[in-house]
């Protein structure tokens, strides 16, 4: 078989050139295969179908807030494990795990900043840390963040990305509902301007708490918003669900959405609603 082995006089084989790992994506929802970069340039939103990919929360400091105008609340918070919680991994090691790979102490990063000059208070949640889950140190770092806006008498800004109650910490994680909507409620009382971004996903206790307190509710577009997942609603009532249930399109057309606005829109529609609550 030496005969396959012949290499033409000058033409010599070429070798099979590596190419690195992750330049190709392949979108979520229309299954087009992006090149990563160009992808990230557009905001992580698919140039063909529109679909937003997730992104984590110092992206949106990015997006939203002014240049280098973002100076962190609360970051030396750390959840602790009062149960002793353990299913398939104790939940310590999982807590570990996440900062590792977020570069976070927490599921949400909170602070001051400006939106085109104007001081705001702003948050935003990470998914990639337990899945947003809302612990005690979420609720407790969203209850100084709607303190410091009441000092302060400026807006609160708070993008949501959650899976819900973080359940390792049992009852206290579900205390942090009625903490964070009482402490927002007084905020609410003293004519404060309180304004959510419901990222996918935003379910459960998060969306059962503050991500659908705000005086306007921002959706990016076919976001899963909602308290339980459309499969356990189907099991529950036993029928089929009309067509986009929980999307952010169907939570506006249904009055429980002010707004759906594309990630690259977000930080002019913001400015807009700041100028017309805030007229000098």
């Amino acid at each position: 078989m030496e005969w396959f082995k012949r290499v033409k006089e000058g033409v010599f084989p070429q070798k099979k050139k590596d190419l690195p790992e992750g330049i190709w994506i392949r979108c979520e929802k229309c299954k087009e295969i992006l090149y990563r970069k160009e992808l990230e340039k557009n905001l992580k939103v698919c140039f063909k179908c529109g679909h937003h990919f997730r992104i984590g929360a110092k992206d949106y400091i990015k997006l939203i807030l002014d240049k280098d105008s973002f100076s962190e609340l609360d970051g030396n918070l750390k959840s602790v494990d009062p149960l002793k919680f353990k299913d398939t991994k104790k939940y310590k090691d999982r807590l570990k795990e996440a900062i590792g790979k977020t570069k976070m102490n927490e599921a949400i990063i909170t602070g001051f900043g400006k939106i085109n000059g104007r001081d705001v208070v702003f948050g935003a949640m990470d998914f990639r840390f337990i899945g947003g889950s809302m612990g005690s140190v979420v609720g407790e770092k969203v209850k100084r963040a709607t303190e410091k806006a009441m000092d302060k008498m400026c807006p609160l800004i708070i993008v949501c990305a959650s899976g819900g109650a973080r359940m390792m910490e049992g009852p206290i994680s579900l205390m942090q509902m009625a903490k964070t909507s009482t402490m927002l409620a007084k905020f609410s009382q003293k004519k404060g301007i309180y304004i959510t971004v419901l990222t996918n996903p935003t379910t459960a206790g998060v969306m059962a708490s503050f991500a659908m307190l705000g005086d306007i509710i921002i959706a990016e577009p076919g976001a899963l918003l909602g308290f339980a997942g459309p499969r356990v609603i189907k099991q529950t009532i036993g029928e089929d669900l009309p067509e986009g249930f929980q999307s952010s399109e169907f939570l506006q057309e249904h009055g429980f959405v002010d707004l759906v606005v594309p990630r690259g829109e977000l930080r002019n529609k913001l400015i807009e609603i700041l100028n017309f609550f805030y007229q000098d």
